[in-house]
Parts: C-alpha cells; sequence; structure tokens
C-alpha cells in the first residue's frame, strides 16, 4: 500500500517520461527531420568547396600573385632609377648653388677689396684737400694780419 501511495504521489518519472515522449514526437512530426536535410546539404557544400572550389581559388591565387610580384619588382626597379635620377639631379643643384655661392662670395671679397681701395683714395683726396685748405687759410690769415696793422 505504502509502495503504491508512494508511487502515485511522488513518483513523477512515468509522467515526466511520457511528457518528454510526446514532446519528442510532436517535434519529429512538424519538423519532418528538416534539421538533417540541412545538416546534409551543408556537408554536401562544404565537401563540394574542399574538393573543387578551393583548389580553383589556390590556383588562381598562385597564377595572380606570381604576375602581381613580377609586376611590383618592375614598378620597384622604375622607383629606384628615379630615385637614383632624383639623387643624381639634386647633387647636381647643390653642387650649381655652391659654386654660385663661392662665386658670390669671390665676387663680394673683390667688391670690399675695391671699396676700400676707392675709401683709401678718397681719404687720401679728403687730407690733401684738408691740407691745400689749412695752406690757403694760413695765407689768408698773414694777408689779413697786413691789412690789420693799418
Amino acid at each position: 500500500d505504502v509502495g503504491e501511495v508512494y508511487s502515485r504521489l511522488l513518483d513523477h518519472r512515468p509522467v515526466i517520461q511520457g511528457e518528454i515522449r510526446y514532446f519528442v514526437k510532436e517535434f519529429e512530426e512538424k519538423r519532418g527531420l528538416r534539421e538533417l536535410r540541412v545538416l546534409e546539404n551543408l556537408k554536401n557544400t562544404i565537401f563540394e568547396t574542399n574538393e573543387r572550389v578551393l583548389p580553383k581559388c589556390e590556383q588562381a591565387m598562385q597564377d595572380n600573385l606570381s604576375e602581381t610580384f613580377k609586376r611590383l619588382q618592375a614598378a620597384n626597379t622604375m622607383i629606384h632609377r628615379l630615385q637614383e635620377r632624383e639623387y643624381e639631379a639634386r647633387k647636381l643643384q647643390a653642387d650649381k648653388v655652391m659654386a654660385r655661392e663661392e662665386k658670390c662670395i669671390a665676387h663680394w671679397e673683390e667688391f670690399m677689396k675695391e671699396q676700400q681701395h676707392k675709401r683709401a683714395e678718397v681719404d687720401e683726396e679728403h687730407r690733401k684737400a684738408m691740407e691745400r685748405l689749412k695752406e690757403q687759410y694760413s695765407e689768408m690769415e698773414k694777408e689779413l694780419a697786413k691789412y690789420v696793422s693799418f
């Protein structure tokens, strides 16, 4: 008796198992093994991709990469030549600038020497003019001194 009361009141396993069976049966009927078909289609797609598409992609990539690598090498060589030409042009330009600068410095030094020489000439002329004026004024003072005595 106690076992039967216990099984009816406290043992829920038969009820739960019945509910689980009902749920699985409804789920399988309504879904109709759709997931299995979807998984099978995915498996076929993956197999086709691995066996056919991936090798074609790898081959196309290898072909394109080798061609691209050759083009990059050619472009790199051309850029290197351009850089060398530009470097030579800049060096030539810098040499021209240095030559002009040295020429300007030499011209400036020559100009400054000429200016010093002219300044010396002007100073000499000024000194001579000052001496003539001193002589002239001293003669004029002598002449005035003659007239003052009157």
